[in-house]
């Protein structure tokens, strides 16, 4: 029999601050967690549908909104760790497993006895006197309700469990195979002549690599940074293409981690989920609770930053090939030819490239600034606290204290590379925050990267990139550490999508300000601070290739709204569809065997669906929300409270631009945006 005193996860946790006790969790502890979790779970539903009281805010509202404690934090645990720290165990675990969530999930919102006691509540909410965060809980439960099928007829709940089933597992099946193709791949190569023109610390990562494998040589692989180098630096151009193919082709060999079909029918699943709900197509359904509102709203964005980018990508394309063609280049200018040239071209024009400024970007006096930023503008502060149990022995856990010494938030940093992490970046919680009964009960919050790793005679020295990547990612984080709200569900990043990448994308203009690089980055040999000239070429460069920039991030919103408003279930073929979707953004030859779609994990394996234009949207909102600091000083205090206050605190308590304009005093302009890229 399971209980609390033979699962950790079960009973208390007994650590500090209630962290997840890793050191005593093992995988056979799941399963039967996710059971006895459901079974409570169910248990908390159950007493809110047999209340014989009359429906009220209180006894079905926000009951319903802390029905599942213990699954909640059970699966924060479980996912984190099968996107951070997976194996073979985990992925068997989590395909029994999230069936059996999807189907709590429906059993919750597709329940008529339930619906009918919220319907109840919304029926007379304008007698009810509630908080503005109150009637968002409301509606969201209501709206959310009808959203995943309340209404439905009893046929169509059934269609709609059976989909949603489906698609859970898809999903799920859609971002193992992009792992284990990426783990697959490695390219051993004992012949240095080949790696002409690698950087010194790339060379010294892959011997690294290689000897860890007790393999002579070098070996590159397709996580980030090994591929980045090799495409930027390697004068080798058939190394390039090798690697390039490697990376572009995932998922779309025809062989067992083939991700075609997978594509197909997640985008057909969707569609027919959208349709029995009373919508033409699934962009219809998404955007129905998205600042861009509708498809026309989406198209609108994109097709104005087209007309900016397009025309500018095409020059920066033309001088790029003039360039190369100078140097000896013959033929025509292909992908893995970009990276290169463009490199090239930036060190003669900038006299700058990553080498000359990863000796100032050592990842500990990066975090040490990261960290003062926030100590500066909001007042908080971290202290590590190895006491905090944490999953993997490169993993670094702190408290986080607010300006009174308050409490506010456990954070766990996890940089490098593993076989059993995915590749990319990002920000999740442990645990959200929530009021109960009045005590504030607050967030367990982790950023992960995939950083270079320290050699054996450097430590870990990032690109400029990786510095914005830290700073993007902490800026979400946070939103979710300085979370203030009474329900879980409105607290922290639960906010509209395209709303979520403002805090995080904000950050990043810290990074090209000289007045915050001055405060640590030096040299990580002499202790010399960054010479002004160098930050004045991070700044003169900062507009590089910003057409490029922006038709790439285009051309996957393009490809994204095409599978996403879609009216019949696609049967055609995969490649030839994102071929025309976002044919008018593309500036080089199309390759034989590459595909965006089987690969892109925000799409069909993460919550971006309909979505991915909102990285556009952010840019728009930071752009426009950091001029008031440019403005007003880059650390000016009254700006950051009222961007703590209005944004970061308010999660999604409010409809994101009423919160923005009590910020901003005003809605977004794309002209910040454009004038700040260059491209106005």
């Amino acid at each position: 029999m399971v209980t609390a005193q033979t699962n950790p996860l079960l009973g208390d946790f007994n650590t500090p601050h209630d962290a997840a006790p890793f050191d005593k969790i093992e995988n056979e502890h799941f399963m039967p967690a996710f059971e006895e979790a459901i079974k409570q779970g169910k248990a908390d539903v159950e007493k809110i549908k047999n209340n014989p009281e009359t429906p009220t805010f209180e006894n079905t509202i926000v009951a319903l909104d802390e029905v599942g404690r213990l699954l909640t934090r059970t699966a924060g645990i479980f996912f984190n760790l099968m996107s951070s720290e997976t194996n073979d165990e985990l992925q068997s675990i989590a395909q029994e497993v999230s069936p059996m969530l999807t189907a709590f999930q429906n059993d919750i919102s597709l329940d008529p006895v339930l619906f009918e006691r919220i319907k109840a509540v919304y029926n007379k909410k304008d007698e009810l006197d509630l908080t503005t965060e109150q009637e968002t809980l409301l509606e969201n439960n209501y709206i959310g309700f009808v959203r995943s099928g309340a209404n439905l007829s009893d046929a169509d709940k059934e269609k709609f469990r059976e989909y949603s089933t489906e698609l859970s597992k898809l999903s799920l099946d859609f971002g193992e195979n992009v792992l284990k193709e990426t783990n697959n791949y490695q390219l051993n190569i004992t012949d240095e002549s080949k790696l002409a023109g690698m950087p010194e610390g790339a060379l010294e990562a892959a011997a690294g690599k290689a000897k860890a494998k007790d393999k002579e040589g070098w070996i590159f692989d397709i996580s980030m940074p090994s591929y980045l180098p090799v495409m930027k630096y390697a004068d080798n151009r058939e190394l390039r293409k090798e690697l390039y193919m490697a990376y572009n082709t995932k998922s779309f060999k025809g062989d067992e981690f083939d991700n075609q079909k997978n594509v197909k029918r997640i985008a057909e699943l969707r569609l027919e989920m959208a349709k029995l709900l009373g919508y033409t197509n699934y962009a219809d359904y998404v955007l129905e609770r998205r600042m861009a509102m509708n498809a026309d709203g989406v198209y609108g964005l994109l097709n104005d930053l087209y007309e900016a980018s397009y025309k500018v990508a095409k020059e920066e394309k033309a001088e790029i090939e003039a360039y190369a063609r100078k140097n000896g280049f013959e033929g025509d200018l292909m992908p893995w030819d970009w990276s290169y040239y463009s490199e090239k071209l930036k060190v003669e024009k900038f006299d700058l490239n990553d080498e000359m400024l990863k000796p100032y970007f050592e990842l500990s006096s990066v975090v040490d600034g990261v960290f003062g930023l926030a100590t500066e503008l909001f007042g908080i502060t971290f202290k590590e606290n190895k006491d905090i149990p944490v999953y993997n022995d490169e993993v670094t856990a702190y408290e986080v204290f607010d300006a009174d010494g308050t409490f506010l938030s456990v954070f766990y940093t996890d940089f490098h590379p593993r076989p059993g992490k995915r590749g990319g970046a990002w920000m999740n919680d442990f645990k959200g925050q929530w009021m109960d009964n009045g005590v504030d009960s607050r967030p367990h919050v982790t950023i992960v990267m995939n950083f270079t790793r320290p050699t054996s005679s450097k430590p870990a020295l990032l690109t400029f990139s990786e510095v914005e990547t830290l700073m993007h990612e902490f800026g979400h984080a946070l939103h979710g550490m300085l979370a203030k709200s009474t329900y879980s569900s409105l607290s922290g990043t639960n906010v509209y999508r395209d709303f979520v990448e403002l805090p995080s994308q904000i950050m990043e203009n810290w990074a090209v300000e000289k007045d915050f690089l001055d405060r640590f980055a030096k040299h990580y040999e002499t202790g010399e601070p960054i010479p002004a000239e160098l930050v004045q070429k991070i700044v003169a460069s900062q507009n590089y290739l910003a057409g490029y920039l922006s038709i790439r991030q285009l051309s996957f919103g393009y490809l994204d709204m095409q599978w996403h408003t879609l009216e019949k279930p696609f049967e055609g073929d995969v490649k030839a569809f994102e071929v025309s979707a976002w044919k008018k953004t593309q500036i080089f030859p199309e390759i034989d065997g590459v595909c965006m779609s089987t690969q892109f994990g925000h799409l069909f394996a993460g919550g971006y669906a309909a979505g991915y234009y909102g990285y556009k949207w952010a840019e728009v909102l930071d752009a426009d929300a950091f001029s008031v600091f440019k403005e007003k000083g880059l650390f000016n205090k009254e700006v950051a409270a009222s961007f703590r206050k209005n944004i970061l605190e308010k999660g999604g308590t409010e409809h994101p631009m009423i919160l923005y304009k009590r910020f901003r005093g005003q809605e977004p302009k794309v002209d910040a945006l454009l004038k700040r890229s260059g491209l106005l």
